[in-house]
């Protein structure tokens, strides 16, 4: 009788000693004992853990997804909790808003990537703590220099806001120029970029020149309502972004990435949306990273339509500055300057600043921060804590009235 290998005969080994449920547990002790009996060799050992990962990612693949065609499926998530300690001080008032001091869960990301083979690919990612989608589309990609997304996703717009993951910022949350063009439209902020759903076109070609072109509703919406509407008269058409850019290296450790965007939007300008009014959006950013030193520049400007009234147009504008320095693989600090200019349409704190009590609508906000991150592992678990100062001055009527906001911000992560 022809002799079994040594590593099978471990395998039997590992089911008589009660590993009935093999496939759920991490049968590594197990097998390093083996070793330590000389039952196997290192290289069995290897071998051994190497064939029970494929048949558990096997038995996982046939049991969780319906798809026949599914040759791979990832699980991940995201879990941020917060807490803000901000006040506001309204000049000249007798009283000010109350303070914000809570602690509160800010994201609670779980998302499915399913491989379909062929480039084909489909993902899902939900934020329980908003109620609302982060992403839901379909891919077929057919290399670097050409990918299409059809589904529920952010357009190409914005350093921050695109280009930088919500698990990734540096400074807590976007700035307040960042969100001043991106966040709903209230009235005073213009609801472009963001979340959107149509079909996305992308790539990067080997010479660094990177492009995405997209064609979407021309509403922002994450709700599952807003995400399956089949839309109104007020916003039955598209909108359209374009994104051009460059990364490329400069010496030996000067790394760099230039990028311009556009996003037009009918029917989303005004006071008022879903009354014809036109609104375009522009975004234009820099990012150079030089060994410990990381530098972002971002800057946003706007056409509005009756942006400020009936008669009026708007050109509200934005840019934001932000050094970082890692001090050691643990410790990195960061500071960040932010200007907002309404151009009429009118900007409260509580617009640019997220969790800040409203100092009522100024012309422009200004916002300083400076804090550090603290990485236990990486950018997987990490602890942020942050100094806030905002100011709003300028009535939208000419007045020198303002406001200011202060306080702390600080935030543990855990990415899976």
């Amino acid at each position: 009788m022809a002799k079994l290998p040594s590593k099978w005969l471990a395998l039997a080994g590992l089911i008589s000693l009660g590993a009935s449920s093999l496939f759920a547990q991490d049968s590594g002790p197990l097998i390093d004992l083996l070793v330590k009996k000389g039952m196997l060799n290192s290289q069995e050992a290897e071998e051994l853990r190497a064939d029970l990962l494929k048949d558990t990612s096997a038995g996982i693949i046939s049991t969780i997804s319906g798809g026949k065609s599914t040759v791979g499926l990832s699980i991940s998530g995201r879990l941020q909790i917060q807490y803000a300690g901000l006040g506001t001080q309204i000049d000249g008032a007798a009283a000010n808003p109350v303070s914000t001091e809570h602690f509160f869960l800010r994201r609670i990301y779980l998302g499915v990537k399913a491989n379909l083979g062929n480039g084909w690919s489909s993902t899902l990612n939900y934020d329980f703590a908003g109620s609302t989608f982060d992403q839901a589309f379909i891919s077929w990609r057919q290399s670097d220099a050409l990918a299409v997304d059809v589904g529920f996703r952010k357009v190409p717009f914005g350093l921050e806001e695109w280009y930088t993951s919500s698990g990734s910022l540096k400074a807590i949350e976007r700035s307040p120029a960042t969100r001043y063009f991106v966040e709903s439209n209230n009235g005073r902020r213009l609801g472009a970029g963001s979340y959107r759903t149509g079909v996305f076109v992308g790539g990067k070609l080997d010479s660094g020149i990177f492009y995405n072109v997209a064609a979407t509703n021309p509403e922002r919406d994450e709700s599952a309502a807003g995400v399956t509407s089949a839309g109104t008269n007020a916003n039955n058409n598209l909108s359209y972004w374009g994104n051009l850019g460059y990364s490329g290296k400069m010496g030996e450790d000067l790394i760099y990435t230039l990028s311009g965007s556009i996003g037009v939007l009918p029917d989303q300008g005004g006071k008022t949306l879903g009354v014809g009014d036109g609104l375009t959006v522009y975004n234009a950013f820099a990012e150079f990273t030089k060994g410990d030193l990381d530098l972002q520049l971002e800057y946003f400007g706007s056409d509005n339509h009756h942006g400020v009234s009936a008669t009026q147009n708007s050109a509200s504008s934005a840019y934001s500055i932000q050094p970082a320095y890692k001090f050691t693989d643990n410790l990195e600090g960061v500071v960040r300057y932010t200007k907002v200019d309404s151009d009429g349409r009118g900007v409260q704190t509580s617009d640019g600043i997220r969790s800040a009590p409203s100092g009522g609508t100024m012309d422009k906000l200004t916002e300083w921060y400076a804090g550090f991150s603290y990485y236990f592992r990486g950018n997987d678990v990490k602890w942020q804590l942050g100094y806030i100062y905002g100011k709003s001055n300028d009535t939208v009527t000419g007045g020198p009235a303002g406001a200011k906001t202060q306080g702390v911000r600080s935030q543990m992560q855990v990415n899976f």
